[in-house]
């Protein structure tokens, strides 16, 4: 399709699409010409590399935040564990299975609003040295909102990542989260990269929000020049907010795929949480449709795919993990 081509070669001659021309790729319906313009750009830019993450809940529950997604706040009632931060010899074993399985990254995760625990942040910072003394993964955290002084200990532990989502985009913000603000979000980004961390940074798609605030969101990153993005797909957890919604049909969640991929050319597009519920047997798809990466595992509160089928899919489909590729 002429639209396509047009966008796609000015972005292999290396411009960035804008604000309009992002919309009118909203509008294409003949999928198949969108996917394979966001596959083209994925293998000019990045080739076969895949980044694989796999992320462990190290601390869970009892979270005062209502963020409407959420199965571990603790203003619902919800089947999902709660549970302190789990100890050093916890952390350090799920550490080795990621990296048997495979791992690129590895995230610690921890449920509330920040980590404000002198003897939390003192066990995350042994772990991380842990992962980079002993294993090639990027070691990474998500611990919500963070000092500058507090990501500063954790990279001089070995951190290379922060992942912190802006989970949607500032107008659909207070429809989903009414106990920290959208510029807290922002902060919280800002303040890993004054310290120099990567950062990792996206959303949930599928909570009701429109596709003009898909975009907003996008291109909010975009400014952010965020590292990377994960992309996840809403899975409505019985007794959260958002348990009526139903999930998004699949070739809705292919096409946020592949427009995230024409508005962020060389970062990497990641899909993580929600893929199996949404995707069923279209998995596979998600590099066809232009990503680069997947969480590997479980979720948080929730099971993922066997790490054998999913290492499975990415051999058929000849793609190989970042660390073992030149282009790291």
């Amino acid at each position: 399709m002429k639209v396509i081509d047009e966008l796609k070669n000015k972005i292999l001659s290396g411009e960035q699409i804008t604000r309009q021309e992002a919309e009118s790729l909203v509008q294409i319906e003949e999928l198949p010409y969108l996917f394979a313009g966001a596959n083209e750009i994925r293998e000019h830019f990045l080739g076969n590399r895949v980044v694989i993450c796999s992320i462990v809940n190290a601390k869970s529950g009892y979270c005062p935040e209502d963020c409407g997604f959420c199965s571990q706040s603790s203003q619902f009632k919800t089947p999902a564990p709660s549970y302190r931060m789990k100890d050093i010899e916890f952390l350090k074993q799920s550490v080795d299975i990621a990296y048997q399985n495979g791992a690129t990254e590895y995230s610690f995760v921890t449920s509330g609003k920040k980590i404000n625990n002198s003897e939390e942040l003192k066990t995350l910072g042994e772990v991380i040295r842990y992962t980079k003394e002993n294993t090639n993964m990027e070691a990474c955290t998500s611990l919500g909102l963070m000092t500058e002084e507090e990501l500063s200990y954790l990279k001089n532990h070995g951190m290379d990542h922060y992942h912190h989502n802006l989970e949607t985009s500032r107008s659909y913000f207070p429809n989903i989260i009414s106990t920290h603000s959208y510029d807290d979000e922002l902060d919280a980004i800002r303040n890993a990269k004054k310290v120099g961390l990567k950062t990792c940074c996206g959303g949930i798609f599928g909570m009701g929000e429109s596709w003009d605030q898909r975009l907003e969101m996008a291109f909010d990153l975009r400014e952010l020049d965020v590292d990377s993005i994960p992309i996840n797909f809403l899975n409505p957890i019985e007794g959260t907010a958002l348990e009526y919604l139903e999930p998004l049909k699949p070739l809705e969640a292919l096409k946020i795929v592949s427009i995230y991929r024409f508005i962020f050319p060389q970062k990497d597009v990641m899909v993580m949480g929600g893929r199996e519920k949404v995707l069923g047997d279209m998995q596979s798809w998600i590099f066809l449709a232009g990503a680069n990466g997947l969480l590997l595992g479980n979720y948080l509160t929730t099971s993922g795919r066997s790490v054998e089928d999913d290492l499975k899919m990415l051999k058929d489909l000849n793609l190989e993990p970042e660390s073992h590729c030149k282009t790291h």
